[in-house]
Order: structure tokens, then C-alpha cells, then sequence
């Protein structure tokens, strides 16, 4: 890819890592995320349901234009092509100021710290620029490479719901995990912005 195709497929880009950069979904992205989600079947079954079929797409575009959601795709830096999606949905404001994240990788970008990446971007611009208090995070008991994804990045898990979501068909259990604003800038380290560039540490309060 050229310079100028690399600078086109990022543009728009709302947060940019050394490996990955996450932008909001175009009308032209329907073919290339179905089909990387139609690959990826196997490792979704059972945990996520994303676009496999351009009309489940246009719903997923058509719910990122909602102004209590934020739909990002992660899309590899060195040529954009898309690994997979993080949504911040459920967006709350007033005394809540919460949302609850979602998030998913294709099989083909799976197992390559793609998401561990992608999660500080979001969680970056989720306390950054939109100001949020709070982010929540529902994953199924067996999903154990989920688990210590979030528990890495400092959530903390809070509770255990029964038959929580529909997926697949099947009414599934859930544990919550949540990460707060102080705790997640608590633990940020101090010579690393979110974009990956190098920052000063922050002067005290």
C-alpha cells in the first residue's frame, strides 16, 4: 500500500496505536467486515453475533450514528485492513456518565495482541474526550481470554448475572466487570500517551 492509500484509510481515525488505529465505520466497510466476519464464525459462536450479511451491517452502521453509541472498527496500521470492532454503547450521561463496552477481533488477527491494543485506544477515548465516569464490560464465565484481556487492562469484576444476554439463541450468564476514570488513570503509565507518542508525566493536581 502507498503512503497515500496508508494516510486515506486512516483518516477519520478517532485513536491511533503502534500497530492499530480505530476509526468509525463507512458505508463502503460492509464487504470487507462481513467477510472477516463470516471467517471468523467459528471463534465467535456462542460469545458475539457481528455483521456477517450486508443488511446486518447497514443496522450496525445505522446504530453507530446514534448519539448514545460509539461504533469503532480496528483496522491494522500498515495497510487498514479491518481485525475487528469495539463498540462503547448505552452511553449515559447526567449523574451516570456509563456505557457499557462491547468488543470482538477476527479469527485471522486473533491471538495477536490486536485487542489488548485496541482496548487502551477505546478506554483512552472513553475517559478521554468523552468525558465518561465509568465503562462496563458483560463476558460469559468461559470466555477466559476476555476475562484476563479486561483484567489486565484494571477492570474489576463487580457481580454475575444470570441469563444476562440472547446469544445464539440461548439466554447466557454473564460476569460484569467495570473500570472507573481515577482507577484506569491511576494505573496509565506515566510516559506513554494512547496514541503510543511519548507525553511528560502529568503534573499533579
Amino acid at each position: 500500500m502507498t503512503a497515500r492509500r496508508r494516510r486515506k484509510a486512516a483518516s477519520g481515525a478517532v485513536a491511533v496505536g503502534p500497530r492499530v488505529f480505530l476509526r468509525p465505520p463507512r458505508a463502503g466497510d460492509g464487504p470487507e467486515l462481513t467477510q472477516l466476519n463470516r471467517e471468523s464464525a467459528r471463534l465467535h459462536r456462542g460469545r458475539a453475533r457481528p455483521p456477517r450479511r450486508l443488511v446486518e451491517f447497514a443496522r450496525y452502521l445505522a446504530r453507530s450514528r446514534r448519539p448514545d453509541t460509539v461504533c469503532l472498527l480496528i483496522c491494522r496500521r500498515g495497510d487498514g485492513a479491518i481485525a475487528g470492532a469495539i463498540t462503547i454503547g448505552e452511553i449515559v450521561r447526567g449523574a451516570f456518565q456509563s456505557a457499557y463496552l462491547g468488543y470482538y477481533v477476527g479469527a485471522r488477527f486473533s491471538r495477536q495482541g490486536v485487542m489488548t491494543e485496541a482496548l487502551a485506544l477505546v478506554l483512552a477515548h472513553a475517559f478521554g474526550p468523552l468525558g465518561l465516569h465509568r465503562v462496563e464490560a458483560n463476558i460469559q464465565p468461559g470466555n477466559r481470554p476476555s476475562i484476563r484481556l479486561v483484567r489486565r487492562a484494571g477492570f474489576t469484576r463487580e457481580g454475575y448475572s444470570r441469563r444476562y444476554l440472547k446469544i445464539g439463541g440461548r439466554w447466557r450468564d454473564h460476569e460484569r466487570w467495570a473500570l472507573l476514570q481515577d482507577v484506569w488513570r491511576a494505573g496509565r503509565p506515566a510516559s506513554r500517551s494512547a496514541s503510543g507518542r511519548s507525553r511528560p508525566p502529568a503534573c499533579p493536581r
